[in-house]
């Protein structure tokens, strides 16, 4: 068998609420994602999910594995990350790398005709899940019904989005934590700033928060890069700092590790792929630093975590589907359970995909990736307006 093409296929759609962090707490309800394909001369393709701007390196990547066999997926991997090499493996070259990788996993699996957990050598189909809202714009009863509904099914750890006033965050990380406690269970209790403080006024607001709550993580603190100031919040508060979703490669967590900046490390398709996560995976088992996997559309990419040893729990959000997406996993008293279709498990609805628009009619088509000024250097005032209104 042999790859014989890659094609793409952006579309852009709207979410059901409002999104948004500390960074765009206004939020915002445009989407965009793009369907990947790995083609093979024997008709079968592996699938995965990326963002329309990744389309041009796709194809600049694409040459370079045409005529490959897709079982090697770890040397096709290293192909594209040597053809990048003078670049460096960053930014959206990282993402269609990352992109392509994915789907080449899913072509293997298929191959083999079982899932992808197994054979990336899983050996568990059960991965424990937390809710995360992204819920910075969400109203009191929103934050609470979101958190409701996860408790209904199980979950008993939550993430919500924090930082421009503490006040607030206070406020509405008790209505989460009352939500989670209709699990049934312990609850876990988990924060992300999205590295909009610096570390001085993290540890703060940290402390100040852990005085009402204990706090199991608290999520980018700080800069992705800064190991000192990560160092210094996690030494000074008892929640575990994490971080790492927005690092692109094995090199970028290196300091991380080295410097003990970080207490858990997040990783995902960002991460150069499943080969790249997988990368990290085992530096961080050798650190003996646990591992959470990220979200992703209805969560395709949970078979990496049933693969990792030191994996903890993954993140899950479900306002992603934009209709066309589905997996064969289900959600199972706070677990995501993995189904055994050969492959990763995605499924596109490809008649309800024509339908959808391929270009954005004039929106961004995706969350504003922007900073609000000053963000991770000063105290930025409540009444500070977003970077996107200047």
């Amino acid at each position: 068998m042999k790859i014989t093409g890659i094609r793409t296929r952006p579309y852009f759609f709207e979410l059901n609420r409002l999104m948004g962090d500390s960074n765009f707490p206004k939020g915002n309800v445009s989407m965009s994602g793009m369907v990947v394909y790995v083609d093979t001369d024997e008709g079968v393709s592996g699938i995965s999910i990326s963002s329309p701007e990744v389309s041009r390196h796709i194809k600049t990547l694409e040459p370079w594995l045409i005529g490959k066999d897709p079982k090697g997926v770890k040397g096709l991997w290293k192909i594209m990350i040597d053809a990048v090499f003078k670049g460096g493996n960053e930014g959206l070259m990282n993402d269609g790398i990352g992109a392509i990788d994915v789907a080449i996993w899913d072509l293997k699996a298929k191959i083999n005709n079982e899932p992808l957990w197994k054979t990336l050598g899983g050996s568990t189909r059960y991965v424990k899940v937390y809710a995360s809202g992204i819920d910075m714009p969400l109203s009191d009863q929103q934050i609470a019904d979101f958190y409701e509904n996860a408790a209904s099914q199980g979950i008993s750890a939550g993430k919500l989005k924090v930082g421009i006033d503490r006040t607030s965050d206070i406020r509405r990380i008790g209505i989460m934590a009352e939500s989670l406690k209709k699990s049934g269970k312990s609850v876990q209790l988990l924060i992300d700033s999205n590295e909009y403080w610096g570390p001085k006024q993290a540890i703060r607001n940290i402390r100040a928060i852990e005085e009402k709550f204990e706090i199991f993580w608290v999520e980018e603190p700080a800069r992705r890069w800064d190991y000192r100031g990560l160092r210094k919040v996690s030494e000074s508060v008892t929640a575990a700092v994490a971080t790492g979703e927005n690092l692109a490669d094995i090199k970028d967590f290196t300091p991380l590790f080295q410097h003990e900046a970080i207490d858990i490390a997040q990783i995902g398709i960002g991460t150069s792929g499943i080969t790249g996560l997988m990368k990290v995976a085992d530096m961080a088992y050798g650190y003996e630093i646990p591992v959470s996997l990220m979200n992703s559309p209805v969560n395709y990419e949970a078979a990496a975590a049933s693969a990792i040893p030191n994996h903890i729990m993954m993140e899950i959000f479900h306002d992603r589907d934009a209709g066309i997406l589905s997996t064969d996993s289900t959600i199972e008293d706070g677990y995501l359970v993995l189904g055994d279709t050969p492959g990763n498990g995605l499924s596109i609805d490809e008649a309800a995909l024509k339908k959808l628009p391929m270009d954005s009619g004039g929106n961004s088509g995706s969350l504003p990736p922007a900073r609000r000024r000053g963000a991770g250097l000063i105290e930025v005032p409540i009444s500070e307006p977003d970077s996107l209104d200047t």
